[in-house]
């Protein structure tokens, strides 16, 4: 058996797991030293945790940063202290039920980049503290707004007070705090009931397996279900080296890139199609590598 497994888990989680628990519970099944999950899932929420193993941790901010997508429930008419059910849920103002097309003339003025502060149930940072320490000690402090940006939002289906949203969103999006707000704007209330994560980049829920089934496969079934690592920097352009040209890039040395432009990132390869790492341009037509696999080449020495 490999003493590390490398690559990436497409996890479901389970609702009652932090992303911390569900990572530490699929480590332990693979029998992995080095883990990392792509994004936090509050607690009630479930679906989509892509988790990195060994050298796919060097990659995993790609997913950090890439859009995500959710099948968001509400409860319309009510709140929360914390936007979810976790908090105190109290009855709104006794403003009527919006109909189906008052709720789409909502939504359509979300969409688009917007400021949002965190909630204070969550794990930003203020003074050394997580806000949710601060918020169960009774304190309420000044968040910094942040921009994020809303990609797509539409009812799925409609109900009594139920109202179910698909949501797609850029990193850092607090759902609860959309669902919130969505709830003021219509003048009812509302807050977060269900929260399901179905996409993460260009991976898809429905790839995805449950904890309780890894955990009955067994480990080697567990990691042959695996990904391999350079699928975390598939959105970027892919360049296929020579074998000196690889070797130059694997000790820590720029290659050339015609096409590069300062800032731009670029997938290397070696001649044998194998994945060497991610190259930044630093230079005009030059790509200096930022990440590399620790395997390097066949035959170069170590």
């Amino acid at each position: 058996m490999r003493e590390n497994p490398d690559g990436v888990l497409l996890l479901d989680k389970p609702e009652g797991f932090s992303s911390t628990q569900a990572l530490a519970r699929a480590k332990r099944f693979l029998a992995a030293r080095k883990a990392g999950h792509t994004g936090t899932l509050d607690p009630f929420a479930t679906g989509l945790l892509p988790i990195a193993f060994g050298e796919a941790t060097k990659f995993s901010r790609f997913l950090i940063d890439a859009p995500k997508g959710y099948r968001a429930t509400l409860c319309l008419g009510k709140t929360s202290t914390t936007g979810d059910p976790e908090g105190q849920v109290a009855a709104a103002s006794g403003h009527p039920l919006p109909n189906s097309a008052q709720i789409d003339e909502v939504l359509a003025t979300f969409m688009g980049v917007r400021q949002q502060t965190p909630p204070m149930h969550s794990a930003v940072r203020v003074g050394g503290k997580r806000l949710y320490e601060l918020a169960r000690e009774g304190h309420e402090v000044e968040r910094a707004a942040r921009t994020i940006e809303i990609q797509a939002l539409a009812r799925e289906a409609f109900e009594g007070e139920r109202l179910v949203l698909s949501v797609t969103c850029s990193k850092g999006t607090y759902v609860r705090t959309l669902a919130a707000d969505i709830g003021a704007a219509l003048g009812c209330g509302a807050y977060l009931v269900g929260l399901r994560r179905t996409t993460v980049g260009g991976f898809e829920l429905g790839d995805a397996v449950a904890l309780a089934t890894i955990e009955a496969e067994g480990v080697e079934k567990a990691r042959s279900r695996l990904l391999p690592v350079d699928v975390l920097v598939r959105s970027l352009p892919r360049q296929d080296c020579a074998r000196e040209e690889a070797l130059r890039f694997t000790q820590g040395q720029p290659v050339g890139w015609p096409a590069g432009r300062p800032g731009d990132e670029l997938a290397l390869y070696g001649p044998d199609g194998r994945f060497l790492g991610v190259g930044l341009c630093d230079q005009p037509g030059q790509a200096s590598p930022e990440r590399l696999m620790s395997t390097g080449l066949p035959g170069q020495a170590p």
